[in-house]
């Protein structure tokens, strides 16, 4: 297949008037869904923007490629745009791009379609074709110009596979015997552009360095060009150029550089170069590296202690949503049939304190130690866990308990390090459960077990005893937090302490959960009543989303709004963050409590004030909606 067979004519922009980055992304959708080729704009352009917030597609040299692979898409496409007076796009380079592909990939796109996408992104790290592209005028020398390049690339890949076939040796790219050999993958969240781009960087470069290399592609279509066990064993180095999990075990022993994927677009010499010299922390697949140094150079601290934070609550949101569920359920029950009801006992034990509700903490914490220690700490972590649940320590006994198990592990990798090699399989199965359960529990029953559980008292005393002033203000402050990025860190932060609260209460204090959960049904609410009563600033596919969210705000998924507030950052946070806020300092005013984590209006009958609750996110949502309405501009002004 051609690239042009994708890179179709009507679509093309020969003259890009956009000046900033939202407003080429908005022209090139506009495109796609003009040429019929996309069924859904708003999920399109959700999905081009998650990638956006991934990594920009910027990626130098003037060239942008924002792309996406998702139902929205009726047909592979790629539009091709480009601007005279260059766009601010956020390159990596920090230079504007002039010159942009926007790939719509379906998601069952065809193995066909991946591979000329692929070729696409090949040829873009040809600065000479750049220039020459951004010298057209029409359509038609445009895809004559990819037609021509595409049969130069094609003849010089037959010529090399018949050379291949008389045995004449590779000695510049892929020869394993030679003592200049590195081997590396790439690989990006989409495996559509930067997988290639990165691959076909670094063979360039080793190229013009007389270096040999063997690349392994992990794309849409799984992992090519596999690296073999003799490969990896002969290699120098090893680069793994990746914005995404690939598999590590293999590289044990070897000293491994770990970069993001626009790295082996942009500084592949530099990566080729360390991965030679052995320059990079020798890799480790029991645990971390055993110097963390090309980690330091990607994450800061804060990053770090989010990361491993929000491993631990990922994994206990499904224990909340479960348990939490069930819960209210039971909870219904029991105002209608009472206690003895088989049915409530029945929830109550699957979801409450000794189901669900039991593993929260547990889970959390062992899974924080996991993300910090790898799998020796994830036992000690949940053990740690279980001892704050019993000690009173709560949920902040848990946090400590998970970020303490997962540094022990650590220290004891590196207390270990010196014993004789023959030790080493006795370490995982022996020595990191024995004594890293040993020393975590130790800390767990002396330490951390009295102070946290003090704290958590004290603090379960001071909000049940809040007055009416304190508390409306800490539901304005933990309502706005839910709509500040919408299942962000701010999200999930108010959201745990609620949690906290809720566990430590013995699920009797609800008033922080009824603060959030309003707050987070505000967004996309607001969003529905907006894109309702004020057409003329949506479009309809924007209108029919905003359809879909009066469900998602009923059942308190906050994240329904995130299309429009990616679109529209300043306008829709700022409104959903006053009706969010309203709403939850409207909860704490009313003292309402709803002793249920999830659910939404579905739970709402468990409140003591059920009325007032969903009144609450009634006036946050059209006060939100007012404001958006009011401020978003018509469609005739964009």
């Amino acid at each position: 297949m051609r690239i042009t067979d994708l890179m179709i004519k009507e679509t093309m922009i020969m003259d890009l008037q956009a000046t900033t980055k939202d407003e080429a992304i908005e022209e090139l959708i506009a495109s796609l869904e003009a040429s019929g080729r996309i069924n859904d704009r708003a999920l399109f352009k959700e999905m081009i923007y998650k990638r956006e917030a991934e990594s920009s597609t910027g990626i130098g040299g003037g060239i942008a490629m924002p792309h996406a692979k998702t139902k929205a898409v009726n047909e592979a496409t790629v539009v091709f745009a480009k601007s005279s007076k260059g766009v601010e796009f956020e390159s990596l380079d920090g230079e504007p791009a002039k010159v942009f592909f926007m790939i719509a990939a379906p998601e069952g796109a065809a193995n066909t379609h991946l591979r000329t996408l692929a070729a696409l992104s090949r040829l873009l790290i040809d600065t000479d074709f750049i220039g020459n592209l951004m010298k057209t005028q029409t359509p038609d020398e445009v895809a004559m110009l990819f037609d021509t390049k595409q049969a130069e690339e094609e003849a010089a890949k037959k010529a090399k596979e018949a050379a291949k076939a008389q045995q004449t040796p590779d000695v510049i790219v892929g020869n394993p015997n030679s003592d200049e050999f590195v081997v590396a993958v790439t690989a990006c969240p989409t495996g559509i552009a930067h997988t290639f781009m990165a691959e076909d960087a670094l063979i360039k470069k080793a190229k013009e360095m007389g270096v040999n290399i063997r690349v392994e592609t992990n794309g849409s279509e799984g992992a090519q060009n596999v690296l073999t066990a003799d490969e990896i064993r002969r290699a120098k180095g090893v680069i793994v150029a990746a914005d995404k999990k690939v598999e590590m075990a293999r590289f044990d022993g070897k000293p491994v550089l770990q970069r993001p994927v626009s790295d082996g677009i942009r500084k592949s010499e530099e990566l080729i170069r360390k991965a030679l010299n052995g320059d990079a922390p020798i890799y480790r697949s029991e645990g971390k590296d055993s110097d963390d140094e090309s980690k330091a150079e990607k994450s800061s601290v804060g990053s770090k202690i989010y990361k491993d934070l929000m491993n631990g609550i990922s994994h206990m949101l499904p224990f909340v949503v479960g348990g939490g569920i069930l819960l209210a359920i039971s909870f219904l029950i029991e105002q209608v049939a009472g206690k003895d009801n088989v049915l409530f006992q029945l929830l109550q034990t699957i979801g409450g304190g000794t189901g669900a509700f039991h593993f929260l903490i547990p889970i959390l914490a062992g899974f924080i130690a996991m993300s910090i220690g790898d799998r020796p700490a994830l036992m000690p972590g949940m053990v740690g866990g279980l001892m704050a649940v019993n000690s009173n320590a709560g949920f902040l006994g848990g946090l400590a308990a998970g970020f303490m198990a997962g540094y022990v592990v650590i220290f004891l990798r590196k207390a270990f390090a010196g014993l004789p090699k023959a030790l080493d399989g006795l370490k995982p199965i022996l020595l990191y459960p024995v004594f890293g359960l040993l020393i975590s529990g130790a800390i767990m029953f002396y330490l951390f077990d009295p102070i946290f559980g003090g704290i958590n008292t004290w603090l379960v005393n001071v909000l049940n005893n809040l007055g009416t002033g304190n508390a409306v203000i800490l539901g304005l402050i933990l309502g706005g937090m839910m709509s500040i990025d919408m299942g962000g860190p701010f999200n999930k932060a108010a959201y745990a302490f609620s949690i906290g609260v809720f566990t430590s209460s013995g699920n009797t204090n609800g008033a922080m959960m009824a603060a959030v959960m309003a707050g987070g049904m505000v967004p996309p609410l607001a969003i529905a009543l907006a894109s309702t009563f004020f057409k003329n600033k949506f479009t309809e596919q924007e209108r029919k989303s905003g359809l879909t969210n009066y469900v998602l705000g009923l059942s308190f998924i906050t994240e329904g709004a995130i299309p429009f507030a990616a679109a529209d950052p300043l306008r829709v946070l700022t409104s959903c963050i006053v009706g969010s806020a309203i709403a939850g300092g409207l909860t704490q005013f009313w003292q309402i409590n709803l002793p249920a984590p999830h659910g939404g209006i579905f739970v709402a009958a468990l409140a003591n004030h059920a009325l007032l609750f969903l009144l609450a996110v009634a006036i946050g949502s059209v006060i939100s909606a007012l404001i958006l309405g009011l401020w978003k501009k018509t469609l005739e002004a964009k």
